[in-house]
């Protein structure tokens, strides 16, 4: 389906099969919150949002988040999967697709990183422990795991319900899945804690269970933590481990490999600036005065390097068969290349198209000028009024 270029490296520009998809070109728009779905409503601005990236020329764009079950929105202005979101998912479906791209659905359970007093019910974790927003969760039971299993399996139907391509199965920065992966957060000594194998058998039962929900016209694809990036949690050996079991399973189209916990370290995954003076701007008083005791803890700065996650993902490439997408501040074209040119299957990126929707398709016209993102991630505090960059100003919203 796609003709290698050089020495055998696919191109960044041509079909490429992702499952049973054929993508445009190699470049995906990962997962950012987008803060546009008031009351959890699915509004103009959301699908403007996506229209946009996929005007810009990336191959697919993923709307995150969409959560499956009502205690699994990370507050109440999280889209819960379901009847009453599949009319606006299906105009966003249909906007993306006119505008020439593909459209992915991030489904998944915050599970600790829940805002419990926004949901109006307890955050659930593995085991009992202080959650996101301050409160204790309640430690997940059973019937509580058969309950979200289901969940998330009529979520995929409503995905494709809705007219998604792609359903990304959300398995990283210690959301519930990922919660449970972690040795740090799950101390459960029944038979879904302890060695790895527990501690990995929800996750691979929700992958088993959204790909029978999705069905075969539509590929599924998983993001997984390679590290928490805090001590005593899920680490690169545990992940390799687990990548091959998901493998093994057989119900994954590829990978996306990310870091860092939104629990407690989400500037692992970001890298770059800590915005800690505009974060504590968002927080009520009360908490303000507290953020501003711990904010150096909770937000670490760690400095920027280009495809900085790249060293952990090229151990996933001898250890496994399965694509993978490459995450992890790509701003140049020729980042793009050479991450193909190891055997990387694509490349996400997020920041970078929140500044310039449109770099894929400059970069596909012949231009090679890098990105214009910064990284002074002062786009993180934005979520709460509608996600954008700062730098680059006030979008339209027709």
């Amino acid at each position: 389906m796609t003709a290698d270029g050089p020495g055998g490296v696919p191109p960044v520009f041509g079909p490429a099969r992702l499952g049973p998809l054929t993508l445009k070109n190699r470049i995906v728009k990962s997962a950012t919150f987008e803060g546009a779905s008031p009351k959890g409503v699915v509004t103009d601005e959301l699908i403007a949002f996506h229209e946009r990236v996929a005007r810009g020329g990336a191959s697919m764009t993923t709307v995150a988040y969409l959560a499956v079950s009502p205690e699994g929105r990370t507050d109440r202005h999280c889209v819960l999967l379901g009847e009453g979101s599949l009319p606006g998912l299906s105009r966003l479906t249909g906007a993306v697709h006119a505008a020439g791209a593909l459209a992915s659905a991030q489904v998944g359970h915050a599970g600790p990183v829940a805002n419990s007093k926004s949901n109006g019910a307890p955050a659930l974790s593995p085991s009992r422990r202080f959650g996101a927003s301050g409160s204790l969760t309640r430690a997940v039971t059973g019937s509580d795991i058969d309950r979200i299993t289901e969940d998330y399996r009529r979520g995929a139907r409503t995905a494709v319900d809705a007219g998604f391509d792609c359903i990304e199965v959300h398995l990283g920065h210690n959301y519930l899945l990922s919660s449970f992966l972690s040795p740090k957060l799950n101390r459960r000594s029944d038979g879904w804690g302890g060695a790895l194998e527990a501690r990995a058998r929800f996750a691979r039962q929700v992958v088993a269970a959204v790909r029978d929900g999705a069905g075969p016209a539509v590929a599924v694809t998983a993001k997984l933590n390679m590290v928490d990036g805090v001590p005593g949690g899920f680490d690169l050996p545990e992940s390799i481990d687990v990548a091959r079991m998901l493998e093994a399973d057989g119900h994954l189209d590829a990978l996306e490999l990310t870091g860092g916990s939104s629990l407690s370290n989400p500037m692992y995954l970001f890298r770059g600036d800590a915005p800690r003076a505009e974060f504590a701007a968002t927080l009520p008083q009360p908490l303000r005065l507290g953020f501003k005791m711990v904010g150096k803890r909770f937000m670490k700065e760690y400095p920027f390097e280009e495809a900085y996650f790249r060293p952990e993902a090229r151990r996933f490439l001898g250890a496994l068969d399965v694509p993978l997408i490459l995450l992890g501040g790509i701003n140049r074209l020729d980042t793009v290349e050479s991450a193909l040119a190891e055997g990387f299957s694509f490349v996400a990126m997020a920041r970078a198209l929140l500044r310039e929707p449109d770099l894929v398709a400059r970069w596909e016209q012949g231009e090679r000028d890098d990105g214009r993102c910064i990284h002074c991630n002062r786009c993180m505090p934005s979520i709460y009024t509608g996600t954008t960059c700062v730098e680059a100003g006030p979008v339209p919203t027709g």
